[in-house]
């Protein structure tokens, strides 16, 4: 498929991009394994109809990692490339091994004619590197391939459990400096400000929706001029698992869509077709792509933290911001939960159990010096 251009003939009721990404995903995992020994073939199945999409092409691509280890740094392979790796060779594995490549995958080095580059992985990658390993080798021993199931003896990586981690997201006056930000330019460096004048009403939209809805970054980064009816004050969205969701438009998303759609997008006639229909375009008239995206929202909430571009949030971040303020308006749990999609409502209630300032408001009046100072 090297070189191909991929073609979309589309009969659903989806957009095209839509269809588009969901092809190229399909396409990227079958290359991946067409690299990986043919011993794997009922896991690929399993793989296809159990996850999703995306799922399986991390599934893939840390099962590619891993076969390249076996190659490249052990002994446990005769193999010179992945694919040729054999069964009675896996058949030899032990957990030890799987150990040792757990720990290699803390912190390794790729060398390239002119760089060496250090790469180092925090317990939470690497505890999904392991679970990728371990279902793996518990779907061979299930299918008779392997003698014993050796997951067991597979080390054990803490990671904070979903309670115990500091929720980010920013708070009611931080939002308002963002929104300044985005509408008056104030805070911007020189070079930003010039980039700002040319998208200002764009930037201010893809903020306005992040923090209204919680939307994810890939539903943001699909959606269409298509995807709005205005004149029934909604639009739709693709979540995950495919599913279409419609949700509704208040009058300050409303407005600000409307600004930027009349008076800064550029006119239709002027776009390639396959751009055409896109909401959120580049200066060079292209849909954005989730990186221009991300360091879109890095950008103008490092502002609102008053930090540099490097600690600015994530749109994950915009969306626990959302999460936040809604659940703090006293809405319901499980009114929110259905708006951010959240499989379980026990996902949701962590944003519950975040309140803003309740850091704050314990240590504000405990002025050990001010108390110090006035005696």
């Amino acid at each position: 498929m090297a070189g191909k251009e991929l073609k979309i003939h589309n009969k659903s009721d989806k957009p095209n991009n839509i269809v588009e990404k969901e092809a190229r995903i399909f396409q990227e995992c079958e290359d991946i394994e067409r690299q990986l020994p043919s011993f794997l073939r009922g896991f690929f199945l399993y793989l296809k109809g159990n996850v999703l999409p995306m799922s399986r092409l991390a599934y893939l691509h840390d099962l590619k990692f891993f076969f390249n280890y076996l190659v490249n740094e052990t002994g446990l392979t005769d193999a010179e490339e992945p694919r040729k790796i054999t069964l009675a060779e896996m058949q030899e594995i032990k957990a030890i091994d799987i150990n040792l490549y757990l720990d290699y995958c803390r912190k390794y080095k790729v060398e390239t004619e002119k760089n060496i580059y250090i790469y180092e992985n925090n317990n939470k990658t690497l505890a999904r590197k392991k679970s990728s390993v371990s279902v793996m080798f518990k779907h061979l021993y299930r299918d008779g391939l392997l003698p014993e199931n050796i997951t067991d003896g597979f080390d054990p990586i803490r990671v904070p459990k979903a309670g115990e981690r500091e929720i980010k997201a920013l708070q009611d006056d931080e939002v308002m400096i963002m929104l300044d930000a985005v509408s008056t330019g104030n805070g911007l460096t020189g070079h930003q400000h010039a980039y700002w004048e040319k998208t200002k009403k764009r930037d201010k939209a893809i903020l306005m929706l992040f923090l209204t809805y919680g939307l994810r970054l890939s539903e943001l980064q699909q959606l269409n001029v298509s995807s709005f009816n205005f004149s029934r004050g909604e639009f739709k969205i693709y979540r995950k698992r495919g599913k279409e969701s419609i949700m509704p438009l208040n009058m300050s998303v409303t407005a600000t869509l409307e600004d930027y759609l009349a008076n800064e997008r550029p006119a239709e006639d002027t776009l390639a077709d396959e751009h055409r229909d896109a909401l959120f375009l580049s200066l060079q008239g292209k849909r954005m792509t989730e990186r221009q995206i991300r360091e879109l929202v890095k950008k103008y909430t490092a502002i609102a933290l008053k930090t540099t571009q490097h600690g600015g949030y994530s749109p994950h971040k915009l969306r626990a911001t959302a999460a936040t303020s809604l659940i703090g308006r006293g809405n319901s749990i499980y009114d929110v939960a259905a708006l951010l999609d959240h499989e379980q409502v026990t996902t949701t209630q962590l944003y519950a159990r975040h309140k803003q300032n309740v850091k704050r408001d314990l240590v504000k009046d405990m002025e050990w010096e001010k108390e110090r100072t006035e005696k």
